[in-house]
């Protein structure tokens, strides 16, 4: 048996056996492929899926290199093994991005080494074998199946340097494949984390303060504890009093008051009858090892609202902030200014509202762990656990089953740290379960943000320079460096931060899916009183940024960033005759490496402004498989404009005021856009992610159309509460 490292960093195994006695006889040639005698091909899949169809994409990714018959192969998602599949981190658009060389590396090296081990069984040079579709070749009339020569390549050393094929050599790659799991996810079978149980599992669930800021003081059990099914009542501390928290940890709530029974509705039912005291928490302090070293966060005890956060906000933005970014001369230019347009966007905190709830089983014993359920970074929670469980991470066995949804939210561990810790304590097999209340209250939100920007003109209507400020709750939102830095003479960009007890956490393209929406909103505003087409607008600014940045930093490629205009330009047919029915508003952006462009086409239904159809445009590099990229992109339209019409958390005295959908608005089947038509840049580039830039331009292009819909400006998320004054004003 041959196992192979991340990145093809190959040691042979022990006992080479190991691999002929494994279930159905695999033989594992790297630690992304088995293949057995009678040519099973089994591919494993890495990173954790939650619907961004990884689960295919990459598996399709070492098939083509390994020229498999992807009809015959067999996808497997890997348990968690950061030394043999790498990082298994799904978010920040990382997944294709981060495979693309390795998995690719790895399909070649054992299609070489099949080749190997047919040259010597034929006695033939083996730059005379040749493969296609699973099957080894040779002059000669000589073939045999992977499978007769998996056991002999398995014992030859792992060829290194291994030439890739060339894009145009692609037979599997920029195919459209169906998702490996698309038979069982339509006739439901177990494949979710709520799926997940074993025999003798109990469920558990936590009752948490209701309200950030506060603390567990005191809890009567002795109603619940009488209540059917029900085994235990207590309370325990998810970290004890100085514990050293990865970058990737939280504490929402600290005190755990744990309800664990035999089933889910005996235990929501017993939590009923807890009678509980809480007390104000007050300030903690918290120590937190992330990517810029050990460092002590205060975290303020205040119980907090939205309006006086708001108000706290509107101050802080007239405070001096810490500059980011300073291109020229500012300063002077807005002195000098003909005209200044100067616009504040807002925007409230926002749940992530996955499709399934937050749940994670775990049995954890005095020797071991098992730890099983829907996360998007085992290899971020490992250590921590290790260390709240005192078990060496050898002795942890990380198991993904396929996520209800993720948007960040899955990438943070307390949940499963939580569980851990109650299977700990009852001694027992549990599931942990959060219901749709537990999820939307208990915290890791999207954060509340502000920007003001600003435009100098001068008085022909050129732009001379360029201001953004912002903040949040409890970080400001800048990327300092993208557009249109670089393509304005005198550029300035600040930020400010108000510290929080309301945590937050990624929430699909963090940052940018805030600055997308103000900063496209306002290009547009400047273009109108520059009586220039948006579109056109954006296109000269990218020019200047091509032929003469300004600045040394700009992240973003000028001709990318053109180029998803110009696609999205034409496949609208921007400016010319046939779309005069619709109010028309564009926006586009760069984030996670790759680009986007979005035409949105809203029109006046019943009354209500109501977006009919959309144009997208994507720059993302190679398309690994296009109909479910074409996917991905649909679903980010969707949930732009859900969020940005009607998406808000609001929170009175520290409490959350929305727990459910009844009151938490999302996007409904008929708010939907009717078509929405996806089209790529097509180029040979690396694929640079997808999963996020698509989604930040679709607030602003959005807000720009609703402008033409509605003959006014609009600066708050979500647009809705303004629509409705509107509507009765």
């Amino acid at each position: 048996m041959l196992s192979v490292s991340w990145l093809s960093n190959a040691k042979a195994a022990s006992d080479k056996r190991e691999a002929l006695n494994a279930p159905g006889q695999w033989v594992q040639l790297n630690g992304y492929i088995q293949i057995t005698p009678d040519n099973q091909i089994k591919l494993i899949c890495p990173n954790p899926e939650f619907g961004q169809n990884v689960l295919t994409s990459l598996p399709m990714m070492v098939a083509e290199e390994l020229d498999a018959d992807w009809k015959a192969v067999v996808v497997e998602m890997g348990p968690h093994d950061n030394t043999k599949l790498g990082p298994q981190f799904t978010g920040g658009s990382n997944s294709v991005r981060m495979y693309w060389k390795p998995l690719r590396e790895a399909g070649a090296a054992v299609r070489q080494m099949l080749c190997e081990a047919a040259a010597q069984t034929w006695n033939v040079p083996v730059g005379e074998v040749t493969t296609k579709a699973g099957v080894l070749y040779h002059a000669s009339g000589k073939s045999a199946k992977y499978g007769e020569m998996a056991s002999k390549a398995a014992a030859l050393p792992v060829p290194k340097g291994v030439k890739l094929k060339a894009p145009s050599d692609f037979t599997i790659v920029r195919k459209s494949t169906r998702n490996v799991e698309g038979k069982k996810i339509v006739t439901g079978q177990p494949l979710f984390g709520l799926d997940y149980r074993v025999d003798g599992m109990l469920i558990a669930m936590i009752q948490h303060p209701p309200a950030f800021g506060m603390k567990l003081k005191s809890f009567d059990a002795s109603q619940a504890l009488k209540m059917p099914g029900i085994k235990d009542v207590f309370s325990l501390k998810l970290y004890e009093d100085g514990f050293e928290q990865g970058g990737f940890d939280t504490r929402t709530f600290n005190d755990l008051l744990v309800v664990v029974g035999k089933s889910t509705w005996e235990v929501i039912n017993a939590r009923k009858k807890l009678k509980v005291e809480w007390a104000p928490a007050g300030d903690t302090k918290d120590t937190v090892m992330g990517r810029g070293g050990k460092r002590e966060v205060t975290v303020p005890g205040a119980l907090e609202s939205t309006d006086a956060q708001f108000r706290k906000m509107q101050e802080y933005a007239q405070k001096p902030a810490q500059q980011l970014r300073k291109d020229g001369d500012p300063e002077t230019a807005f002195r000098n200014a003909a005209q200044i347009i100067e616009r504040t966007y807002n925007a409230p905190f926002l749940a992530h509202n996955c499709m399934e709830p937050m749940n994670f089983f775990a049995h954890v014993t005095e020797e071991k762990a098992l730890v099983a359920g829907p996360l998007q970074a085992p290899g971020w929670i490992e250590p921590t656990l290790a260390k709240l469980l005192g078990l060496p991470a050898e002795k942890i066995e990380i198991q993904m089953t396929r996520m209800g949804g993720g948007f960040g939210r899955r990438a943070y561990g307390q949940y499963v740290y939580e569980a851990a810790l109650i299977s700990r304590h009852v001694k027992a097999p549990i599931k942990l379960m959060y219901t749709r209340e537990d999820d939307m209250t208990y915290g890791i939100y999207r954060p509340m943000y502000t920007a003001t920007y600003r435009a100098a003109l001068d008085k022909d209507k050129n732009l001379i320079a360029f201001h953004v400020k912002g903040g949040g709750i409890p970080e400001n939102p800048i990327h300092a460096n993208r557009f249109p830095a670089g393509a304005v003479d005198n550029y300035l960009a600040e930020g400010w931060e108000i510290p929080s007890n309301i945590t937050i956490g990624a929430f699909r393209a963090p940052r940018s899916n805030f600055n997308a929406a103000a900063e496209q909103s306002f290009l547009d505003e400047v273009a109108e009183a520059m009586d220039k087409d948006p579109i056109e607008f954006r296109l000269e600014l990218l020019k200047r940024a091509k032929e003469a940045p300004v600045g040394k930093n700009n992240e973003y490629d000028a001709d990318r960033y053109a180029g998803v205009l110009k696609r999205v330009r034409d496949t609208s047919n921007w400016g010319k005759p046939g779309s005069e029915k619709y109010n028309r508003g564009v926006a586009a952006y760069f984030c996670h490496n790759s680009y986007a462009a979005h035409v949105v086409d809203m029109v006046t239904r019943d009354s209500e402004p109501y977006v009919e159809r959309v144009f997208s445009a994507v720059d993302c590099g190679i398309v690994v498989n296009p109909d479910a990229a074409k996917n991905m992109v649909q679903g980010a339209v969707v949930d732009g404009i859900g969020n940005a019409m009607y998406g808000s958390l609001t929170h009175k005295n520290g409490a959350a005021q929305q727990s459910n959908f009844h009151n938490y608005r999302m996007i409904r089947h008929n708010e939907a856009p009717k078509r929405i038509e996806v089209s790529f840049v097509e180029n040979d580039i690396d694929p640079t992610g997808l999963g996020e830039p698509p989604f930040p331009p679709v607030f602003g292009a959005v807000a720009n159309a609703l402008y033409k819909n509605r003959g006014k400006r609009f600066y708050n998320q979500p647009f809705r509460p303004e629509l409705d004054k509107q509507t009765q004003g």
